[in-house]
């Protein structure tokens, strides 16, 4: 499917022009969006599917400051007009809004997105040969998991006059060994299909799932921990959701301190959606472009959006989205810098004693200001004494600040950055998180699976 998106957004315009009057500001973004995504469980495909669509998103403003937001995937001409219809209406219903920032000045774009045709492209044999690496790497261990491509076109048009297109593209490889039971888990995101080297997850799930087999439980306490790629990422999405962003901020539920040494100064933070998989402007209409987070453990930067940058007297960084009225701006291609701590066996090998953490989930933030989070391990932990993996552990439960876990001190940064996928309200579903591994000096473990 190929629409004309740009005729699309030039067609909802001339539809406000014309119920609405010349006064009215709108914003239409019309995105073609298309996923395809291979699952397969106990080794063998058993299911593909992909889905394409074309979705047109308006907001409407009129008799200074009524504003409504209205979507729709119908694009024939009389579903335009409906769309600006009602959108119309319910605007007319809104009270005015005296803080509404208002259509942005345009702005030049720096660059037109990571598209990569061959991924956007990608058939469904290609995304099975990719199952089969990861199949065959893990050595004969059952298997589950899935290879999902995609691909998103954006067209931005105003009242103000911006007309902006951009694309990106993206690959996922996400799947488990299991053995006994015991999982071993392996995932990774690239802009590229071309770059998503299955083999290698597949024999890391393997190695993973062979080495938790007969884990045991350890006592709560605080740990030193080595982190993998899989659970910072975690970490660095509880921070760039909850702490960077600028609604929090505003709100009051932040506990950043600007400008002073809050974190280790191994620790480096930015958002930089042109080394990841993001689009060269938001849905406001705002390029795109990297945006310092962290400098040497010194906090130096905020993801916003025009009502969040108007409130803090800032400019907008480029962090508007569909949700982020609700849940704040939020930086959609968050990297970590390496460090000079070398691979995960050469983090694990600098730790006396403490565990190796491989995955976390079903996190959940308990206390906002202090970024204090609880959730629970999976995929695999294991004892370290002594530099050395000494015994697998069973599942255990965390409640860790982590503000606090990467305090000044505390903390040796790994020297490979991986992409690993998340979740942070992005367009395609997945967002790309570029993390190494971590070895943290403290990590409170509250219990294990039985409690």
């Amino acid at each position: 499917m190929t629409a004309d998106l740009d005729a699309l957004a030039g067609a909802v315009l001339d539809q406000v022009r014309a119920q609405a009057g010349p006064d009215a500001q709108a914003t239409v973004r019309v995105e073609q969006a298309a996923l395809a995504l291979t699952r397969f469980a106990d080794s063998a495909i058993h299911q593909n599917v992909a889905d394409e669509r074309v979705t047109v998103h308006l907001q409407l403003t009129v008799d200074g400051g009524r504003t409504a937001t209205a979507a729709t995937t119908r694009s024939r001409p009389d579903a335009l007009a409906d769309l600006v219809a009602a959108t119309l209406a319910a605007a007319r219903l809104r009270p005015r809004d005296p803080d509404r920032p208002g259509l942005g000045t345009p702005a030049p774009l720096t660059w037109d997105g990571s598209f990569d045709p061959a991924t956007a492209d990608a058939s469904p044999d290609e995304r099975a040969a990719a199952v089969a690496a990861f199949v065959g790497a893990a050595g004969g261990l059952s298997t589950a998991g899935f290879v999902q491509t995609a691909s998103l076109t954006t067209v931005l048009a105003d009242t103000a006059g911006r007309h902006l297109r951009g694309a990106t593209t993206s690959a996922i490889g996400d799947g488990i060994a299991r053995l006994s039971g015991a999982d071993g888990v392996a995932r990774a995101m690239t802009g590229r299909l071309a770059d998503l080297d299955c083999a290698v997850l597949g024999a890391r799930a393997g190695a993973k799932a062979r080495a938790g087999v007969d884990a045991v439980p350890v006592d709560p306490g605080v740990y030193s921990v080595v982190l993998e790629p899989a659970a910072v990422t975690d970490v660095v999405a509880g921070l760039v959701s909850g702490q960077f962003n600028g609604k929090a901020v505003v709100d009051g539920t932040s506990g950043l301190r600007l400008g002073e040494q809050q974190f280790d100064r191994a620790v480096t933070l930015a958002d930089d959606p042109r080394a990841g998989v993001g689009l060269p402007f938001d849905t406001e209409g705002t390029p795109t472009g990297r945006t310092e987070l962290v400098r040497g453990g010194i906090p130096v930067g905020l993801t916003t959006d025009a009502r969040v940058a108007a409130a803090l007297g800032r400019t907008p960084s480029g962090h508007g989205s569909d949700a982020a009225s609700t849940w704040g701006p939020v930086a959609g291609d968050p990297a970590l810098s390496p460090g000079d701590g070398g691979t995960v066996d050469e983090l694990v090998a600098g730790l006396d004693r403490g565990l190796l953490v491989s995955d976390l989930w079903y996190t959940r933030a308990v206390d906002p200001k202090r970024s204090v989070w609880t959730g629970l391990t999976r995929n695999g932990v294991w004892l370290v004494e002594g530099g050395q993996v000494v015994a697998p552990v069973s599942t255990l439960r965390f409640t860790q600040s982590y503000l606090e876990a990467l305090a000044p001190g505390a903390v040796t940064v790994g020297s490979v950055v991986e992409g690993q996928p998340t979740r942070l309200m992005g367009p395609m579903g997945y967002n790309r998180v570029a993390v190494p591994a971590l070895r943290l000096a403290g990590w409170n473990v509250t219990g294990n699976a039985a409690g």
